[in-house]
């Protein structure tokens, strides 16, 4: 699905259209994946935008700029409130909100700490992630091909944008062959996550859910 436009996108900062929010095509990002970000729902309710674990949402972003050595030039509190800010410009109800902190123009050596670190809220309405009936009807799955990566390759615990090249190839695997979604193992075997999300099993009334050793 195409991305559906909003007003304003909060860019180091300041609030700009949405055409206007624009990196150029030397960033970093583009070229090695150096950046983090966040995937975070804010629902409506009947005492207004209700947006979800907000503080656990930023500080795993925060975590993961640190475990990629990325000092953001803005406090969590200041993030949190741009978070917020953002989806009241924009008068959202309920949207998708992608926090995104990324190393931008300043050479392309695999040194990224001579880019300068940008950060960009970016709120739109969205849907289900597998589909309007995902919830009801559920979706067809496989076991991909592709597993997640070994401890000692990425930092897993990281939801950092180069890690997601695996998730593409899993997701690309399934819809070829007809699936929704893709399940990825681990190295040793055992279920990790989906390409996109995690994985519950309810067994005797008890949620379970692969541990963080699987990689997540």
């Amino acid at each position: 699905m195409s991305i559906p436009k909003s007003e304003k996108i909060w860019f180091n900062g300041e609030f700009v259209a949405w055409d206007e929010a624009q990196v150029h095509v030397t960033a970093h990002a583009l070229h090695y994946g150096s950046n983090v970000f966040e995937g975070i729902r804010c629902y409506s309710t009947t005492r207004g935008p209700a947006i979800f674990c907000l503080d656990a949402h930023v500080d795993r972003l925060y975590k993961s700029a640190k475990i990629y050595r990325t000092e953001v030039p803005y406090s969590p509190d200041q993030l949190r409130q741009a978070i917020i800010d953002t989806v009241r410009v924009n008068e959202h109800q309920s949207c998708y909100i992608r926090p995104l902190i990324f190393r931008g123009v300043g050479g392309l050596g695999l040194n990224s700490r001579q880019c300068p670190v940008e950060v960009v809220i970016i709120t739109f309405e969205w849907g289900r992630y597998l589909g309007p009936e995902a919830l009801e009807q559920g979706v067809d799955v496989c076991v991909s091909s592709w597993a997640r990566m070994a401890p000692n390759t990425y930092p897993a615990l990281a939801k950092a944008g180069g890690h997601y090249t695996n998730s593409q190839l899993i997701t690309l695997e399934a819809l070829e062959n007809g699936y929704t979604e893709g399940i990825a193992l681990d190295v040793y075997g055992y279920v990790s996550e989906g390409a996109g999300e995690n994985i519950f099993l309810v067994e005797k009334e008890v949620i379970r859910t692969p541990p963080l050793a699987s990689s997540i």
